[in-house]
């Protein structure tokens, strides 16, 4: 009987967190291979090289963030608010990994120092924001009142965790939901 392979997923899944904890520079073949506990040869089976990993992490994140999202919101139908509260509901949850707060914060940093990954964020940032502009917009009917209620809402996903301040006497679930209520109602 032949030996187990380690799935391309969890190179993938592990190249993620690496970025993840180390951006870019961490997702190195030989500290992938020691994570999982596995040898390099592997690697080599799945991916040309470590260019065809990160190309590969890029495919998956962005698929995850979008499409798979989407999808999975879709799926159990209802209004827009009620898609929306459940979209906030999955994206606060930080499941799957791959849609995590670190993997996004490693993405737009690397971003910043790569074209290529800029090009590919912005098309994933684009895609979102057209997501909650035809989900907005199917109650509100003013177009400035879609665009600040999207900004809002991404912006809440991208740097919330980064907010250290105090919320006063409330808590910042408290204040998260009291922001969804006024997004979610005219």
């Amino acid at each position: 009987m032949g030996a187990i392979r380690t799935p391309r997923d969890k190179w993938i899944e592990e190249g993620l967190r690496a970025l993840a904890t180390g951006g870019p520079e961490a997702v190195r073949v030989e500290a992938l291979a020691q994570a999982l506990g596995v040898s390099k040869g592997g690697f080599y089976g799945y991916f040309r090289n470590r260019a065809g990993l990160l190309e590969e992490m890029l495919d998956t994140w962005e698929r995850a963030v979008t499409e798979d999202v989407i999808e999975r919101i879709e799926r159990d139908g209802g209004d827009a608010r009620e898609r929306l509260g459940r979209l906030f509901d999955f994206v606060g949850s930080g499941e799957p990994r791959v849609i995590s707060a670190g993997v996004e914060l490693a993405i737009r940093d690397w971003a910043r120092r790569d074209q290529g990954v800029a090009r590919r964020l912005r098309r994933a940032d684009n895609r979102r924001m057209d997501y909650l502009r035809e989900l907005y917009g199917a109650f509100c009917p003013d177009e400035g009142d879609v665009e600040a209620r999207c900004l809002i809402t991404f912006s809440l996903r991208i740097g919330d965790h980064l907010i250290a301040a105090d919320n006063g006497p409330r808590s910042r679930t408290e204040v998260l939901a009291a922001v969804r209520e006024r997004l979610l109602n005219p």
